[in-house]
């Protein structure tokens, strides 16, 4: 017998279900061996909304909903020996940290709360990040990141953190830091850190590899797909993978749901690069035990690259959006007049924004911004009887996308018979860069509360 960890992943994305992740927690519980729990909580936009909630207040800028997955579970992974690992420090793990503490104040002294920090590269004096960013500066840059890999987290759990709380980690590197304690695992055992990184992928958009995100009615049924059970990697000292998923729950765990996950956001399966580990997929074999468990095997690992990736998010784009619907007989034809009217105004108005505009149930998810497909769709589209233009624009000048956003109100009186509905939103959009950065510049940090 050789010694076998479990990881849980109790959230892939800021808005998954605190539920499903108090469920993962309360079977973590219940069974043997160390268990460890990931909670997957940041995108590539949220990290610079975090930090412009921080600059509002400085007592937040972490996870809007950290908590919610943290509270639920926090007394039952205390009393079970369960470590929490999460990116949803975010913009401030230190303010998360602080608000842990307090909430713990007179419970649970003895628990260490690590924060990683070096990943925030936006304050430093003088800015490291502008050598990286080759001939193109910033503009009002709000976040500048790097994505660190496992080294922190691995020397948080080593040095006794329950909960550990990191930034912009590799969302991958949530699992190994975990792997390499419990098991021991050496940082340049390239083979090893292949198997840990392909648990962290599979495990970090959570219910993902157990039928979310896979259901198709008819092609891929999923039971019960209302309750999906939270992924559980099962890793063996010696190297073997398996996933499972929190028991009595819905969802499945399948051969094809793992080698759907095992490519996702993968561009070169033979050359995944990771902080950790360049990973090659190549041989990797699927196979399904059962029970919602499949093991994976075949992998293959290279040394680390030399540099990490950086990311920015960049302010000053703003965002409008507007809808009106048209119903009844003739819908789609005073649906296309009302594009008409639209593209006619907005090139009167202001020629040098190029809008987006689809016909939900016509052209939208396929349409392009010059509506060729849509104009296609339109000589085949069938009778429709209710149909609802939507205008997308993107500009530095507010007050103009402000002026054509009320062009579509104007339709009211202004366009073809019977339009109604109208809703409107305009807000500030964060774009986002990304570079290249020398590994050896980069240092984690510990600060313990």
């Amino acid at each position: 017998m050789t010694k076998t960890i479990l990881v849980g992943c109790g959230a892939g994305f800021a808005n998954d279900r605190p539920d499903a992740a108090l469920r993962l927690a309360q079977d973590l519980a219940q069974r043997s061996g160390q268990c460890y729990i990931m909670l997957e909580l940041l995108a590539e936009r949220t990290l610079a909304e975090a930090q412009l909630r921080k600059r509002l207040d400085p007592e937040t800028g972490y996870s809007a909903r950290l908590f919610d997955f943290l509270e639920p579970m926090l007394d039952l992974c205390i009393e079970a020996g369960i470590p929490i690992i999460t990116n949803g420090g975010a913009a401030n793990p230190r303010a998360a940290a602080q608000r842990l503490r307090h909430g713990l104040a007179g419970r649970s002294p003895e628990l260490k709360i690590a924060c990683v920090l070096g990943d925030d590269l936006l304050e430093e004096t003088p800015p490291r990040y502008e050598r990286w960013l080759a001939s193109e500066p910033l503009e009002h840059p709000v976040s500048v990141n790097v994505y660190t890999g496992a080294d922190g987290i691995a020397q948080a759990l080593a040095e006794g953190a329950g909960i550990v709380l990191c930034g912009r980690v590799a969302d991958p590197s949530l699992a190994v830091g975990a792997i390499r304690h419990g098991l021991g695992w050496a940082a340049d055992d390239w083979q090893k850190m292949a198997v840990a990184t392909t648990a962290g992928h599979l495990l970090e958009c959570c219910t993902q590899v157990t039928g979310g995100y896979f259901a198709h009615p008819g092609m891929k049924d999923i039971p019960d797909p209302a309750n999906l059970g939270c992924p559980i990697a099962e890793v063996h000292q010696d190297g073997r993978l398996i996933i499972g998923k929190t028991r009595n729950s819905g969802g499945r765990v399948s051969e094809q749901t793992v080698k759907e996950q095992l490519l996702y956001e993968v561009h070169d399966p033979r050359r995944y690069l990771t902080p950790d580990v360049v990973l090659d997929l190549g041989q990797a074999r699927v196979q399904d035990l059962g029970e919602d468990r499949v093991e994976i095997s075949g992998l293959l690992g290279h040394p680390r690259p030399d540099t990490l990736k950086g990311l920015a998010g960049v302010r000053g784009l703003w965002f409008g959006e507007a809808e009106i619907s048209y119903a009844g007989p003739g819908a789609v034809a005073r649906a296309a007049l009302a594009r008409e009217i639209l593209l006619q105004r907005f090139d009167q108005l202001a020629p040098g924004i190029q809008p987006w505009i689809d016909l939900s149930g016509i052209a939208s998810l396929f349409n392009d911004q010059g509506g060729r497909y849509l104009q296609k769709q339109l000589a085949q589209a069938p009778s429709l009887e209710d149909v609802r233009v939507r205008i997308g624009l993107t500009h530095t000048d507010r007050p103009q996308i402000e002026a054509l956003l009320a062009e579509v109100e104007s339709l009211y009186t202004n366009g073809p018979a019977g339009g109604g509905g109208v809703r409107r939103h305009l807000a500030e959009t964060v774009t986002t860069r990304s570079f290249l950065l020398p590994r050896d510049e980069i240092h984690t940090t510990l600060e313990w509360y």
